[in-house]
Formats: structure tokens, C-alpha cells, sequence
């Protein structure tokens, strides 16, 4: 194996990993013997002090890692916050409405509802801490069902789910059934307090 080869495999695993890699593992890995694996780690750390890159590989005991530079700190916290408050969109905010006035529920439930695809949305929300895993149905595969989270509640000012406005129906009374997709997208007030939400708090 050549020497820049090698490198490109360890730097490869190191990025990937996104934490402490032990240095046994990157040799098992990367199939180098130990000792090479600690030369190329060398060299990799100056290929990128050479092209002054914003990366470094640090040791961490008998662990490496590949993280940024210090001097880069402000930038990076300020791109991760413009991400953090980013909108919710309208696909977003209608899988939380759907979510949340039917939960626990499915992703093929928020689908039957929705008439899409959301798989992606859902995986989204959970990611960003508004809903959350619920359990699985006695059902044939078990599917996951969802909730909303402590998150959520936080970012609407709810004390508990039963805070969360009832529907009207078609003459404007409120009602407390389960809306369907056409009525959860007639609720500006909801849309609106989700967009703020997730420009302030998240």
C-alpha cells in the first residue's frame, strides 16, 4: 500500500467517526500496523498545517481525532446557530400538528394523514428534539410510534399537551375530535408560533 493511500484511508475513518478513534482500532481497520498508523497520523497533521487547513488531528491518550481549529470557533458556533433557528417548513409543521393532536403515533399514521411521503420530516423532527420515540405497537414489525417532547412544550410556553388549542369546525366553534390535514393547515396562529419557535428557541 502507498503511503498517500494510507493516509487518505486513516483520515477517511477518523472524519467519519466524528470521535475518538483508539488506535488499535484504526489499525484493525484500516489493515496498517500500528506503529505506520501513528507515522500517518504524523504526516496527516502536517498536510494540514502545510495547506493551512481549518482541521487538525489531535490524541486523546491512545485515541486520535479530527476536529477544528480553535482560532475557527466563532464561525462554526455562529453557522451551527443560524442552522439551529432555522424555520420549521410547511412539511415540518405539518407532521408536528399531526404529531401532536393524534400521539402516540406512527410514521406510517402521519403519512395516511398527510398523503406523502414523511419519513425524512419525521426523522428531522426528532432530530431537532421536538418529538420523540414513543414505543412500538403490538403489531406485526413493531412499528415506532411518536410523541412530543419536553422540547416542544417549552418552545409553545405549554405546561402539557392538553394546553394545545382545539380546532374549529366549520362554522368557527371549537371542537376537541381529531382534525384532519386540511383543517391543520388552516391554523395560521399554530404555523406562525411554530415559525417563531423555531427561530428563538431551537
Amino acid at each position: 500500500m502507498e503511503l498517500p493511500e494510507g493516509i487518505a484511508i486513516i483520515e477517511a475513518i477518523l472524519f467519519a467517526a466524528g470521535e475518538p478513534v483508539a488506535l488499535d482500532r484504526l489499525s484493525e481497520a484500516a489493515e496498517i500496523d500500528a506503529e505506520t498508523v501513528t507515522k500517518l497520523i504524523g504526516q496527516l497533521e502536517r498536510k494540514y498545517n502545510v495547506s493551512d487547513s481549518g482541521l487538525r488531528v489531535i490524541r486523546l491518550e491512545d485515541s486520535y481525532q479530527i476536529t477544528t481549529r480553535v482560532e475557527y470557533a466563532p464561525f462554526i458556533k455562529t453557522a451551527l446557530e443560524i442552522k439551529r433557528h432555522a424555520p420549521l417548513s410547511q412539511a415540518a409543521l405539518e407532521v408536528l400538528s399531526v404529531v401532536a393532536y393524534n400521539q402516540p403515533v406512527t410514521k406510517a399514521y402521519v403519512e395516511q394523514i398527510r398523503g406523502v411521503d414523511s419519513n425524512s420530516v419525521v426523522n428531522s423532527l426528532a432530530e431537532r428534539g421536538l418529538i420523540e420515540e414513543a414505543g412500538r405497537l403490538e403489531l406485526p414489525g413493531r412499528p415506532v410510534t411518536y410523541k412530543t417532547t419536553s422540547v416542544f412544550l417549552r418552545c409553545f410556553g405549554l405546561n402539557d399537551i392538553e394546553q394545545l388549542p382545539p380546532f374549529p369546525d366549520e362554522e368557527g366553534q371549537m371542537r376537541l375530535d381529531e382534525p384532519d390535514m386540511a383543517e391543520i393547515a388552516e391554523i395560521p396562529e399554530i404555523a406562525k408560533n411554530m415559525e417563531i419557535t423555531a427561530e428563538t428557541e431551537l
